[in-house]
């Protein structure tokens, strides 16, 4: 991390992952105050975007005027208003977001929520480069939060974390070998609130246990979800709790279409291969994923462990990652410097 952030000092990066903070320092790069400066703008979930009164501009000091306009801050809905998202993709030197698959599905009308066309626009200059995790901090076999460390060679404390669970929780632990299914989310609809409310009632069905970690702004889903289940627990993120041993099942969409690869698709290599995947947001995709997965968990003991143990063993640092972003920094730079040479 430390020759990393060095790295981006050598370089003259700017960085921000705020919209409106991309948009000001980009229109002040504009302007000649620093424009030396490369500027990166790092997007998360392109379903917030700031909108905002193009007047409320003016109380910073700001001419509205001149942002305003169509090819600059104004949103892409509203006229009156002005979208700092899109502010900061126009004025960035370098747009990126959280995977590949994400950056090509919000420029569609239906994942760019109003953003698509800008999006499309900026395209030779908008990237996505797949999240990693910390690797030495998500670690089961020095995690203190653990009351058993374990490896992927060594998986009985894997177990003997499970039966804890289940203890804290007050579910039976009457049978060591059920089938224990966690999501940890935020409950809103784009995160498909219908689907994790028929998984839950679904793996009771087969026979499985489920916890959740969620909430919700949305008060009838938040107080629906936490009394009709009465499960709130610390669990993990994807990339995380496969690092833990966790097996996904999860939908084909963004950043998990390019992390998470299904057990029975022969066209993927076997050894790429670590999860149950569905393709459509429904509850037909949903059941054959779970299914699957339980029918793999209870018919193949053998199997299922060499599954969990490639989880386990899967390089989801930083790494690759970062040397993407340098990449992207090391460009950006040299383009500029031949610019201004000619």
């Amino acid at each position: 991390m430390q020759a990393f952030l060095s790295a981006l000092l050598s370089l003259n990066i700017q960085l921000s992952s705020f919209g409106g903070g991309t948009t000001l320092l980009g229109y002040i790069c504009t302007q000649g105050s620093i424009n030396s400066a490369r500027i990166c703008f790092t997007c998360h979930n392109f379903e917030y975007q700031g909108s905002a009164p193009a007047s409320e501009l003016a109380s910073c000091g700001l001419d509205v005027s001149q942002l305003n306009r169509p090819d600059r801050m104004q949103d892409n809905s509203a006229h009156d208003r002005v979208n700092p998202v899109k502010g900061a993709v126009v004025f960035s030197n370098i747009v990126t977001t959280i995977s590949p698959t994400y950056a090509q599905e919000v420029q569609t009308a239906e994942g760019g929520r109003g953003l698509h066309t800008t999006l499309n626009s900026y395209s030779k200059k908008f990237v996505g480069v797949l999240n990693g995790i910390d690797t030495n901090s998500w670690d089961p076999l020095t995690d203190d939060f653990l009351k058993v460390q374990y490896n992927a060679d060594d998986l009985q404390g894997k177990m003997e974390n499970k039966e804890t669970l289940r203890k804290n929780l007050k579910l039976s632990s009457a049978d060591s070998t059920q089938p224990l299914v966690g999501c940890i989310t935020r409950l809103v609809a784009q995160k498909g609130v219908h689907l994790i409310r028929h998984s839950i009632y679904r793996t009771l069905e087969l026979g499985g246990q489920f916890v959740l970690l969620g909430s919700s702004p949305v008060e009838h889903i938040q107080v629906s979800f936490l009394l009709s289940q009465g499960i709130y627990i610390h669990t993990f993120y994807l990339m995380i709790s496969m690092r833990y041993g966790a097996v996904p099942i999860a939908r084909k969409t963004g950043g998990l279409n390019d992390s998470v690869f299904d057990v029975d698709d022969d066209a993927i290599p076997l050894h790429f291969r670590n999860g149950f995947t569905f393709v459509t947001a429904d509850e037909q995709g949903a059941n054959s994923a779970l299914e699957r997965a339980f029918n793999h968990y209870r018919k193949s003991s053998e199997s299922w462990q060499q599954l969990v143990q490639r989880n386990m063993k899967i390089d989801f640092s930083w790494d690759s990652s970062a040397s993407q972003y340098i990449d992207l920094y090391e460009k950006s730079v040299a383009r500029a410097k031949s610019s201004k040479r000619a």
